[in-house]
């Protein structure tokens, strides 16, 4: 491609300007590195090891941690290393794949939050028809789906940007290849690529986020229906779900609807999606969570006797 010509590699300028931190910022993101592996493995096993497996809510929550632990494993490693090492270069084959494979993976997130959504209204709204609307290949469906319309927007995405002309300079300020950093370092008119990525970037969001919003009002309006008790258990489900989707969706929005001369804060924002949401998501889905926390002290109290015998 004409662009490798051009420019080969480009260089992350990372998280902070000041380099005197970060020693101490390695050790916060290696730890928050594993604490996002240890605690989505540790749901993605006790699911699917599990009769939860069997439950729609239980098997869209094993795919948000498998999406959770690849994401995280594309950014946040990278980000590790760029903390201490002395050169932060990056190829543009491998600027472009990350950049590819974050907005996949992102993506994919979003359709599983949405279906998650679909599934506690069906569970809250529609009850008595609950398994038949929500059976095991509508699932599969819907998964399918969140991967085919997340590669078709992630490789839009990734070409557009590929096919933009980079001559120098070629430092990116940012911890991750993303579009709209790169977009200010590429050598032509980019007003035409900035209100697509608005288009493309920032409606998807928008639009999944709005869905989201209006099927959890439909869920409170419906609950009025119900018993106290119903309400209690069916609120604490749909507030871990809320809290998930508020420290996805808010900082993406911030992130993709302003346009680049607005986007100072992008670096800060980004840290909510891509390493602080994952983090806190095992927590948010167990911590009120009964059923989750039977099934993981069967799960592993089973592996630990099985371990050691």
């Amino acid at each position: 491609m004409e662009n490798q010509k051009n420019v080969t590699e480009f260089v992350l300028l990372g998280l902070f300007k000041n380099q005197d931190h970060n020693m101490m910022c390695f050790v916060i993101f290696l730890f928050c590195y594993f604490a996002i592996f240890l605690g989505n493995f540790i749901i993605f096993i006790t699911i699917t090891c599990s009769h939860l497996i069997q439950q729609p809510m239980y098997y869209f929550l094993c795919h948000l941690s498998l999406i959770d632990l690849a994401y995280t494993s594309t950014i946040v490693p990278r980000l590790i290393r760029d903390l201490i090492a002395k050169e932060k270069i990056i190829s543009f084959i491998s600027c472009m794949t990350q950049l590819f494979t974050a907005h996949f993976l992102a993506t994919v997130e979003m359709f599983i939050l949405v279906s998650m959504a679909f599934d506690r209204y069906v569970a809250i709204c529609k009850h008595l028809h609950y398994m038949i609307i929500v059976n095991r290949q509508k699932c599969n469906t819907m998964i399918l789906i969140a991967w085919g319309v997340a590669f078709w927007h992630a490789i839009a995405q990734m070409l557009m940007v590929a096919m933009l002309p980079f001559c120098g300079p070629n430092q990116i300020d940012h911890y991750i290849c993303d579009v709209k950093p790169l977009l200010k370092l590429v050598c032509a008119d980019t007003h035409i690529a900035n209100i697509l990525v608005i288009a493309n970037s920032g409606m998807v969001v928008q639009t999944t986020f709005l869905v989201l919003v209006a099927s959890y009002i439909v869920i409170l309006y419906n609950l009025r229906k119900h018993s106290s008790e119903d309400r209690c258990k069916a609120l604490s489900t749909c507030g871990s779900h809320i809290m998930a989707v508020v420290l996805f969706f808010v900082p993406c929005i911030s992130t993709y609807i302003r346009p680049p001369s607005a986007s100072k804060n992008d670096k800060e924002f980004s840290m909510f999606y891509t390493v602080i949401g994952p983090m806190l998501n095992p927590l948010i889905y167990t911590l009120r969570n009964a059923e989750m926390k039977n099934a993981m002290q069967k799960v592993w109290s089973n592996k630990m006797s099985l371990l050691f015998k």
